[in-house]
């Protein structure tokens, strides 16, 4: 097997990223239904929850954010390459904080008054709990542990990139040539089966030393294990934005990396939870996936398609509407008992389909798009 890159392809318009992040917001919605039929903590429980899923679950758990922010970081690395003025960093803060901003207020408090009414046993009205989601009611407590109104939930992933983006900006406002020097380089550490390796050692060692100290918490402040390691990945995609024969790189390693994480998935779901041993086999199976899952898309779906575009523009609003959708459905047809095999597929259809019409209504009307994550008036 030829395993040199070939950056003969490294100059083409990398549409694979965007279906990437299509795919990876689809599977965003299945782990989220999910969620709800597992053991794992969630907003809302399925009275037939188990542990059944949590073998399939574990095989994207561990590197579907990653691969979010390695794609966010290479798109922001492009904004960035237009000019790293502060008028573009204001337009990229309005693109992010103004869907966050509207999820608090209007798509995310159905999540907590669901979760409170099942999980402490809250007899009021929506209405009611409304004014004490906007009062920062702080009596939702158990263990030591109270429910944080108003709150983002879902929604946290975009905090995080608007701060991992301003550093980005700060960097390249103190040293304009940053991605210039520091990208070559990185490509010569990371050449050949280090490109496997490096990364699994980083992740492994972020992982032992923050790990325990600082459990995750998507809460933004004190999460410093989750931003090591969502920091690390974003700034992965800047760096193979920088330097465009990585991808390349990973094309050529996919199916060693997909093999690698096959084996790590199974040793995953066996492996006793702490300890070194789960670390080094998060570690592994995390980067091999996220090489494999880069590397067959470079290879099999770097093309156009009218569809690209459109989906592209939808998945942020189906992200932002798709998790709420999720618990108002499961609540809503919880009296009629489905089992999980028929009830499950039907959560995933209303819920990609609701997203999606949600996604039309809002092009519909243009002083909600910016809101919803959308740019520009899109023509109907």
């Amino acid at each position: 097997m030829n395993l040199d890159c070939d950056a003969s392809s490294s100059s083409q318009r990398l549409f694979f990223l965007d279906w990437l992040r299509i795919i990876a917001f689809i599977v965003l919605v299945f782990y989220h239904v999910g969620m709800y039929y597992v053991t794992w903590d969630f907003h809302v429980k399925s009275p037939f929850a188990g542990h059944g899923l949590e073998p399939w679950m574990k095989l994207s758990e561990p590197w579907r954010m990653s691969l979010l922010f390695m794609v966010s970081g290479a798109a922001t690395a492009h904004w960035f390459k237009r000019g790293g003025s502060g008028a573009r960093l204001r337009v990229r803060t309005r693109y992010l904080l103004l869907p966050l901003m509207c999820g608090i207020v209007l798509v995310v408090p159905p999540q907590s008054y669901f979760q409170v009414v099942q999980k402490f046993h809250y007899t009021g009205s929506y209405l009611d709990f409304l004014s004490l989601y906007f009062s920062h009611y702080k009596g939702f407590c158990h263990n030591d542990h109270c429910l944080i109104l108003p709150t983002w939930n879902h929604l946290w992933f975009l905090p995080y990139l608007w701060v991992y983006t301003l550093l980005l900006w700060a960097l390249l406002k103190l040293w304009p040539n940053a991605l210039m020097i520091l990208s070559p380089w990185v490509a010569l550490v990371w050449g050949g089966a280090r490109l496997l390796l490096v990364p699994m050692a980083v992740i492994f060692g972020l992982r032992t030393v923050l790990f325990a100290r600082y459990p995750e918490t998507h809460a933004l402040w004190n999460d410093w294990f989750n931003h090591a390691v969502y920091f690390s990945m974003f700034l992965i995609g800047v760096f193979f934005a920088s330097t465009p024969a990585m991808w390349a790189c990973l094309g050529v390693w996919r199916w060693p990396a997909l093999m690698i994480a096959v084996c790590f998935w199974a040793l995953l779901v066996g492996v006793q939870p702490g300890g070194l041993a789960e670390h080094a086999v998060v570690a592994i199976f995390q980067w091999s996936a996220l090489v494999a899952a880069f590397g067959f898309a470079q290879r099999l779906l770097n093309f156009e398609h009218p569809l690209r575009q459109h989906l592209t523009e939808a998945v942020f609003p189906v992200y932002i509407f798709h998790q709420t959708l999720i618990i108002v459905l499961s609540q809503l047809v919880l009296p009629l008992g489905w089992h999980p095999v028929f009830e499950g597929p039907v959560l995933v259809l209303a819920t990609l389909a609701l997203s999606y019409m949600g996604y039309q209504g809002v092009l519909r009307v243009p002083v909600l798009q910016p809101w919803f994550g959308l740019r520009r008036t899109v023509r109907v």
